[in-house]
Parts: structure tokens; C-alpha cells; sequence
């Protein structure tokens, strides 16, 4: 399946955002934990969240998360403090996504987990039962996602749990996300430099309601970046927001786009010229990378992106397929270190009819599309890879005016 995209001359739209994948995995998490009778308010519509509520639901010992990396990582940590034994899997990628640091600190908690396949990445057969906990050392520059899942069963290991993490720590919004919505079901965790202490407590049941999703709001802000003229509201949105990705209402402003706040969400407006060079270090927003890679070249905008060390181990190698998919659109990208990627102005021959792959990646997908404001049209392979955070993205930009024609 490809989609083929022509843009509208101008957009003035309302759009009411999916709600955050990020918050609504972690609920779920929590939920169980407390033993909370109560359901989850306004749970994320995308495959990840769905792999997650399967999983509790179905009573099955053998869980397919399939390229929900966020609900293998959470589910791993969950599963190992449980009573039973569980398979749990997922797509071809995903058994080749490391995840031998959350199984080594694990096991090293008490924890029985064996490979089922090649070694440090699942399937992972789990043997639950209950954990000791302890002190554990782990690098800042993993996944936060490792770390996360962690936090959350902390409490209720014997001795609770004390990480010491080592090194520069990345993505740090989102363990504070965590340690947040831990908070909100009852358990205080102590963070004092680069040291998390959890005491053994228990999490309280309460009535949880998800807000929408700051990292779909980024390809908003993209479209309204890359249109000739834009008025677009977000609902669902608040200022305060736990999530790391609201940085990206301040980011947009140097791309030349302002954001006011309103009762239910907010409004984006072009405000004026962008900067002539972008700098930004994405350690804590490396979901937002994208956005801005396409969005910058765009428009133009030479850039130095840095922090983007967890790109390689995503959904697919973002760095490499960045690079790829940028250059059939005439612009030639750099990376170095693991972690930096630049464009400073070079360009070469673009493809005719240029077809961007997807990787099976869905802010692939999403960063993409807006080209369609900067050219005749673009091609996107496998579109239907945004089920996974944003299954309503494709209807959204079709209620903003973009034509999509579709093609097998």
C-alpha cells in the first residue's frame, strides 16, 4: 500500500489529538500494580496500547507485543514479579532490539528469564515470582524505558530498589514522567543526583485520566512550519504537561511558530521568520528528531542535532533511514558518534516521484507526509505504520485539506 499526497494552499483546522501512548502504557502498568478496580480514562488508540490491554486481558501465558518496544520493556519488568510463566515475543525487529540490560538488572533482583532465541534480545520465556530487589548500577545513556519499567515494579520488591545511574543520563523527562505518575497512584520515589531510591509501599488505586500526546502535536507543528498559511488547534494539549515532548511548543518557535494556550488544548500560528541555523541537543526529546530533520530541511534550515544516541535502537536505525530517505529528496545528511546528524546545505539530484519508506516505523510515516506542503506531492510506503501511536492520522490530515491518493 502507498499514499500519494497534495497539500491544501492553506489550513485553519481543529484537530483533537490520540492521547499519549507514553502515559497510557505506563497506567496500565500502574493499574495492576494497585489492584485498581477503576478503568483508565480516555486509554491511546494505537497498536502499542492495544498490545498492552490484550496482555492483561486475554489470560494467555504466550504475549505478542509485536513492534511495541515500550510494552515489551514494561511488560518484562512486570511479568518477572508475577506468579506464572510467561513467552513474551514480538516482530522480526523486535528480536533483534537489545533488551539484555533490563534482563541482567532483573535477574540480578531476583528475576528468571531465559532466551528463546538469540541471545540478549527476546523472545524471553519469564518464569514470575516474587523479587528481592536490592541496588543495581546501570548507565544513564540506556533506554529510559529500561529504567522505567524498573521504577514502577520497585515498590513492590521485598527491599524496594535503589538505582545508581552512571554517566550522562538521557531522556530524563520521561523518568520523571514516571516517577510522576508513580507519585499520583501513591509511591514517592527520592531522586538525588544520579541516585533513585525506592522503598517497598504500596501503590493506591485511583481514577486515572490520559491526556493527548505531545509528540503527534510535533507533526502539526511541522505542517504549520511548512504551510503558507496556518491556523491550527490542538485539543487536549495542557502547558504544564509531564511529557518531555512538550518542549516541542518552544522548539517551533525559532522554525517560526507560535503557540497560545487555551482552556482545552492550543492554537498554532506562523509568527514569522525562522532562525537561519537550528542547534539542539535532543538527549531528552529524541522522539522529536524527525520532525525536525525534515522540517529544517524544508525550509532551508541548515542544522547540528546531538543526544540522538538512542535513534540506532528505535523502531528501526532513524539515523540511517534519515539519511536514506533524505537523500532521495536531494539533501545530504551526516552523522557522527552514534549520536549527531547534521545538514549543512549540501544537496544533490533528487529522485523523480521520490517513494519515502516507512521501516516500519510510524514517525517515519508522520514526518514525512508534510512534505507535501513543499512539493507537487510525496509518496509514502506502508502508511498504515502509524496504527501504532496515531491510528486517525491520515483521516486528521484529510479533514485539513491534504488529497490522498491510494495505490496497492
Amino acid at each position: 500500500m502507498q499514499y500519494k499526497l497534495t497539500s491544501p494552499k492553506s489550513i485553519n483546522q481543529v484537530i483533537t489529538l490520540p492521547t499519549s501512548k507514553s502515559i497510557s502504557n505506563r497506567a496500565l502498568i500502574l493499574n495492576a500494580l494497585s489492584k485498581c478496580s477503576y478503568p483508565i480514562e480516555n486509554l491511546s488508540d494505537c497498536d502499542d496500547t492495544r498490545v498492552m490491554i490484550d496482555a492483561f486481558k486475554n489470560g494467555s501465558n504466550l504475549i505478542d507485543v509485536k513492534a511495541a518496544g515500550t510494552s515489551m520493556r514494561f511488560l518484562t519488568a512486570y511479568l518477572a514479579h508475577k506468579p506464572g510463566e510467561w513467552i513474551i515475543t514480538g516482530t522480526e525487529r523486535m528480536k533483534e532490539r537489545p533488551i539484555n540490560i533490563l534482563v541482567d538488572a532483573l535477574t540480578s533482583l531476583g528475576a528468571r528469564i531465559e532466551y528463546l532465541g538469540k541471545m540478549g534480545c527476546p523472545p524471553l520465556k519469564i518464569k514470575g515470582s516474587a523479587l528481592d530487589g536490592g541496588t543495581i548500577y546501570l548507565s544513564g545513556e540506556v533506554s529510559s524505558q529500561f529504567i522505567s519499567a524498573l521504577l514502577m515494579i520497585a515498590p513492590v520488591m521485598t527491599k524496594g530498589l535503589t538505582i545508581h545511574l552512571e554517566g550522562n543520563v538521557i531522556s530524563v523527562p520521561y523518568i520523571r514522567l514516571t516517577l510522576g505518575m508513580m507519585a499520583e497512584y501513591g509511591v514517592k520515589a527520592h531522586w538525588e543526583g544520579n541516585t533513585i531510591k525506592v522503598y517497598p509501599e504500596e501503590y493506591k488505586p485511583v481514577h486515572y485520566i490520559v491526556e493527548a500526546d505531545w509528540s503527534a502535536a510535533s507533526y502539526w507543528y511541522e505542517i504549520a512550519a511548512l504551510s503558507e498559511d496556518a491556523h491550527i488547534e490542538l485539543k487536549g494539549l495542557f502547558k504544564d504537561s509531564m511529557q518531555g515532548d512538550s518542549k516541542v511548543a518552544e522548539l517551533f518557535t525559532d522554525l517560526g511558530i507560535e503557540t497560545s494556550y487555551t482552556n482545552d488544548g492550543v492554537i498554532l500560528k506562523k509568527s514569522g521568520k525562522p532562525t537561519k541555523k537550528f542547534f539542539h541537543n535532543f538527549i531528552n526529546e529524541p522522539d522529536l528528531a524527525q520532525t525536525f530533520v525534515v522540517t529544517c530541511c524544508m525550509l532551508g534550515i541548515p542544522f547540528l542535532f546531538t543526544g540522538l544516541q538512542s535513534l540506532k535502537i528505535k523502531e528501526t536505525d532513524r539515523i540511517e533511514a534519515l539519511k536514506q530517505e533524505m537523500k532521495k529528496l536531494g539533501y545530504i545528511l551526516r552523522d557522527s558518534e552514534n549520536s549527531i546528524l547534521e545538514w549543512d546545505g549540501e544537496r544533490c539530484i533528487a529522485e523523480d516521484n521520490p517513494v519515502i519508506k516507512t521501516y516500519e516505523d510510524h514517525r517515519m510515516a508522520m514526518a514525512f507526509a508534510p512534505i507535501a506542503l513543499k512539493s507537487e506531492s510525496i509518496t509514502i510506503a506502508n502508511p498504515g505504520v502509524v496504527s501504532k501511536s496515531y491510528p486517525a492520522y491520515w483521516d486528521d490530515l484529510t479533514k485539513a485539506g491534504f488529497v490522498i491518493d491510494r495505490t496497492e
